[in-house]
């Protein structure tokens, strides 16, 4: 009997640990609880900025479905290029090139959604050591640093798209084709992903805040 007493007073315990969590999440931002960033949307971002973060969100949406179709036709792509090197010594380079186009889009494209949902390779042993206010302003440090990077990136991206098409470059292949296309997708790409690092570096500041503020 008493064994069941410490159950039930086990799971109380743990369900009232799991509301608080919730309630926590909620005072964090308005965009809802872990729900929201199950789908893409940091739960600390600000009322102001949740029209851009849902309009990111569709837009990764979209961009995660042409990369998904962009991976496909590459790999369609390099497997003609296999069969026909091999079968029939017929020349691949624009079977080569328009792989190579292809795997960029989708890298570039799909950068915003990886990191709308915080997908991107970290190392998260250097956090557990810190405190709940530390890590709040390292990942402020971090995401502002990345969107530095990211918007220069960006920003060259689209001066080399710029001289690609006034110059009319391409490639040096016997093919030859116009190298605004990768430009394209790669200031596409870069300026999504800056987009987003930008609606993340506010929901880290207004995170670091609340936890302030609770300190």
């Amino acid at each position: 009997m008493s064994g069941h007493l410490r159950g039930a007073a086990s799971a109380r315990a743990a369900a009232a640990d799991a509301a608080l969590d919730v309630a926590t999440d909620a005072e964090v931002g308005p965009a809802g609880t872990a729900a929201a960033a199950a789908v893409g949307i940091d739960p600390a971002t600000p009322r102001a900025l949740l029209p851009l973060a849902r309009a990111l969100l569709l837009a990764n949406r979209v961009m995660v479905a042409i990369g998904m179709l962009a991976l496909l036709a590459a790999s369609i792509v390099l497997t003609s290029s296999v069969v026909t090197r091999y079968f029939f010594k017929a020349s691949t380079d624009w079977q080569d090139e328009t792989a190579v186009f292809l795997l960029v889009g989708a890298t570039f494209l799909a950068g915003a959604f990886v990191q709308s949902i915080r997908g991107h390779v970290g190392i998260e042993a250097f956090s557990t050591l810190l405190s709940k206010r530390a890590d709040a302003l390292r990942r402020v440090a971090v995401d502002a640093l990345c969107l530095a990077f990211c918007g220069l990136f960006a920003w060259k991206s689209w001066t080399l798209l710029h001289e690609a098409w006034v110059d009319k470059q391409t490639t040096s292949s016997t093919w030859g084709p116009p190298l605004w296309i990768p430009y394209v997708l790669m200031a596409a790409g870069m300026t999504l992903l800056t987009l987003q690092l930008a609606v993340h570096v506010v929901a880290s500041i207004n995170r670091a805040r609340t936890i302030a503020k609770g300190d």
